[in-house]
């Protein structure tokens, strides 16, 4: 079988706006899956300028699953970007130092809302924001330049500003069964002999192909 190398940096031939995510990857609070692809012709190796207000102090991760295609300019807002909102003023004093630090406990924390998370198989179309801590599940599809500002459920097409659920892509027994057999955890040899079954037929022809 010649089957894709997840760590190879470009994956197509010629083509170099677009790359296998996690091998450009530096920072080690994103971390990626086998597979997941980013594509943007303005240069797919800074997609890590694309996951804004990520600091360290705050210490929340980036986490996207295997086998997720995501288009160019999505971008992840992290906790960082969350101001205090306990006093009169939500201004970060404490951040330009001096006599404006070290002035009351917690001066420089703001909401945090935990871990981004995006799970495998997900389709993510041109110019997504997500906002801090949103967990979006497997298999769903976030359409072009939405706002996503809550949790996604598996297998779910959302769209707009904020992004609400358009429609389900299966019915429940399907996603519960997808859910359940997690096919982009099995071998990538097994993989490879049902793309067919995978890429057509929808779920009952893969549920067979797998029976």
């Amino acid at each position: 079988m010649a089957i894709p190398d997840p760590a190879t940096r470009f994956p197509i031939r010629d083509i170099d706006r677009l790359v296998f995510l996690k091998n450009v990857i530096t920072n080690p609070m994103i971390t990626v899956g086998d597979y997941t692809y980013y594509d943007d012709p303005a240069g797919p190796e800074r997609f890590e300028d694309n996951v804004l207000y990520h600091f360290d102090f705050v210490g929340d991760r980036l986490v996207i699953g295997k086998f997720c295609q995501i288009a160019a300019k999505a971008t992840f807002v992290m906790n960082g970007a969350n101001h205090g909102m306990g006093g009169a003023s939500t201004y970060p004093f404490a951040a330009f130092g001096g006599d404006w630090a070290g002035r009351f406990d917690g001066e420089l924390s703001g909401e945090n809302k935990g871990d981004t998370i995006i799970g495998n198989d997900v389709w993510i179309g041109y110019d997504v924001l997500f906002m801090p801590g949103v967990h979006v599940g497997d298999g769903a599809i976030i359409a072009a330049r939405s706002v996503v500002t809550e949790d996604v459920p598996p297998y779910t097409i959302v769209g707009g500003n904020p992004a609400r659920p358009i429609r389900k892509r299966f019915a429940d027994d399907d996603i519960r069964f997808l859910l359940d057999v997690r096919w982009w955890d099995w071998d990538v040899k097994r993989i490879t002999r049902l793309i067919p079954a995978l890429g057509q037929g929808g779920v009952g022809a893969f549920r067979d192909a797998i029976s």
